[in-house]
């Protein structure tokens, strides 16, 4: 259960990262 929560994160981590960089660098945590 634990790596499939890691590989969520990971996941959108990356496709939050992506969206980040369209809306605003500033609201990149």
């Amino acid at each position: 259960m634990a790596n499939d929560n890691i590989k969520e994160m990971l996941d959108a981590g990356v496709h939050f990262g992506h969206l980040t960089r369209k809306w605003n660098p500033n609201m990149a945590p």
